[in-house]
């Protein structure tokens, strides 16, 4: 089987208030304009971006239990964003907590990226809205120097009507916690068992166990023990991607030569047993996921409730944008995806975004490729918008010079206008600016850096 080459996480910055759903923690959400599929950009960009080679993936997997489409392929969108070569396999894996299981599996046999995205609803007031979390994460898996190597998988399969929900809800439904801890209880303590037995071991060092069922996650360290530290996914249940962003969780603080247990029961239970290598300390991600929990900016319920289609409000009096269409898009892909300029071959000039004569020398069709997805930038100048169209005014744009050459005007993602100033350094975040008629209009956005956490993303 294929080794663990490297891992990165995603949790969004804003944060419902505790008292608001009545908890004791803060819940994370994601933005108006992040997805499933702008989630797993965010985790697979940063995992990229702590490559020292470029990315190598033959195959690119996407496990969501909430996709952005039906009938199409959400991973080509990912597939687009990473500017992956066109000859890489993408394919979704959806419907389930169970997902991103099948994802690692299917990476496991001829290695690949699986990346995961899931954003959480609840109704108002509920377990879901209440232990539930919106996140991204990715894992690359191949041949070559690991940080991990996978020692065994283990699966079980049993139908039970413990979580559902219909294609056309929004928010899923559960039968008594009980019914499903009993059941899910004897399936994690024969899987455990089988997953060690395969890996030849009496035990394992970590012990980490993801489940919808709250009983599960409750009471996992009664179920299956560890040495070092028996735990669940940080969130709380954060669908497709709570196995990964649990499994980050640990390789985050486990040392040289540990094992990991990690457990999964949706719909059965699946276990996979790693052994972490000398590799993984010089090769966790740039920012833990305990760093990314304590982190974070509070948002109003109504405001979130709105964000989620559970609350109306009246948005701005101004007229709604059209639908973007399908030859455009498809004629700009690389821009509009992978935000891709042009670079002119004569004089070096950046065009973002590209054309075919340059605007400094005038020369026509001598160009190449100049990707800009992956690099920093200054603000040199902005303003903020109160009155143009959007379901969370107001509006920041930005004009951005890039290092290395280019410049060009951008919406600001998770704005906050009081911190912004000229000068500011940014970086770009792959959205959503807005849906109509069906379709949903990806782009990239500005994301400002804070202060101290800029690192070198130019690999990328």
């Amino acid at each position: 089987m294929s080794g663990l080459l490297a891992y990165a996480t995603y949790l969004p910055v804003h944060r419902l208030d505790p008292s608001d759903i009545g908890i004791r923690g803060s819940r994370v959400v994601a933005s108006f304009d992040e997805d499933s599929t702008t989630l797993a950009v965010a985790a697979a960009t940063a995992l990229r971006s702590g490559l020292a080679e470029p990315m190598a993936a033959g195959s690119l997997f996407f496990a969501t239990a909430t996709p952005a489409y039906a009938d199409k392929t959400n991973a080509a969108a990912i597939h687009a964003a990473l500017r992956l070569p066109a000859d890489t396999f993408a394919a979704d894996l959806v419907g389930s907590g169970r997902s991103p299981v099948a994802a690692l599996r299917a990476a496991l046999a001829g290695g690949g990226l699986v990346v995961a995205g899931d954003v959480r609803v609840g109704k108002p007031g509920s377990v879901d809205e209440k232990t539930g979390g919106d996140a991204g994460a990715a894992v690359l898996l191949g041949d070559g120097p690991a940080i991990a190597e996978v020692l065994a998988v283990v699966a079980a399969t049993e139908e039970l009507l413990d979580r559902w929900r219909l294609p056309t809800s929004l928010t899923a439904e559960q039968w008594e916690e009980r019914f499903g801890f009993e059941r899910y209880a004897a399936l994690v303590r024969a899987t455990a068992g089988r997953a060690l037995a395969a890996a030849g071991l009496e035990e394992a060092d970590h012990v980490v166990l993801t489940s919808p069922n709250q009983g599960v996650a409750k009471r996992g360290g009664s179920l299956v023990k560890g040495l070092l530290s028996t735990g669940t996914s940080p969130l709380g249940f954060s669908g497709a991607t709570d196995p990964l962003l649990a499994l980050a969780a640990v390789l985050d603080e486990a040392g040289p030569g540990e094992t990991v247990l990690l457990l999964s029961a949706v719909d059965g239970c699946d276990a996979v047993v790693l052994r972490t290598t000398d590799l993984l300390p010089g090769r966790r991600q740039a920012r833990s996921v305990a760093v990314q929990l304590a982190g974070g900016r509070t948002v109003d319920y109504p405001t979130y409730l709105s964000w989620r289609g559970l609350l109306e409000r009246e948005l701005p009096r101004r007229p709604e944008p059209d639908r973007p269409a399908g030859p455009p898009s498809a004629r700009g892909v690389d821009w509009k995806f992978g935000f891709t300029g042009s670079r002119c071959t004569a004089c070096g000039f950046v065009h973002l975004p590209p054309t075919r004569v340059c605007r400094a020398c005038d020369v026509a069709d001598a160009m190449e490729p100049a990707p800009a997805s992956g690099l920093h930038g200054t603000v040199t100048t902005y303003t903020v918008d109160r009155l143009a169209y959007s379901p969370s005014p107001p509006v920041v744009d930005v004009v951005v010079d890039f290092d290395g050459g280019g410049r060009c005007s951008l919406e600001v993602a998770d704005a906050d206008s009081e911190a912004l100033a000229v000068g500011s350094r940014v970086d770009l975040s792959f959205r959503r600016l807005f849906t109509a008629g069906g379709v949903h209009n990806y782009f990239w956005k500005a994301r400002l850096v804070p202060d101290g956490d800029e690192s070198d993303r130019s690999r990328a």
